[in-house]
């Protein structure tokens, strides 16, 4: 029997060890920049807080990650254009499924919710940068 012995040098065996050395610092640089950037796009929280409105619709979709999705109506008008009048509106996701249950029996009700905004959006946490982690409170019109 005889054997192949592979050897697993990234760089080649005449190469100056100091540029050895560069490239490695250089790719690890590279590697940490990257996953800052991906911490801070997705997992950083850039904002949190309270919105009150009415609980227009809440619904569970999604092709491949299944997540929950909904739309609350604040208080008040804006004029998108003029001449126009239009209501404020709040899209959100939720994560939690908890939450997403107390949600899915509240459609029409005045709620409060607590939600943290975040810079990106990943699938499996929805689609919308707003993410309710919890009901402040819920009150019949």
């Amino acid at each position: 029997m005889s054997y192949i012995c592979i050897q697993n040098n990234f760089y080649p065996k005449n190469m100056n060890p100091k540029l050895k050395k560069g490239l490695t610092i250089g790719t690890l640089i590279a590697i940490l920049v990257f996953a800052i950037w991906i911490y801070i796009k997705f997992y950083f929280v850039f904002g949190e807080g309270v919105k009150a409105g009415e609980l227009n619709y809440f619904v569970r979709k999604g092709y491949i990650f299944k997540t929950y999705e909904g739309k609350m109506i604040q208080a008040g008008f804006r004029a998108q254009t003029a001449g126009t009048v239009q209501s404020y509106e709040f899209p959100f996701s939720v994560e939690d499924k908890t939450v997403a249950d107390s949600l899915m029996r509240c459609s029409g009700k005045n709620v409060e919710l607590h939600y943290k905004e975040y810079l990106g959006t990943l699938p499996w946490r929805g689609v919308n940068t707003f993410v309710v982690d919890k009901i402040v409170s819920v009150k019949n019109k």
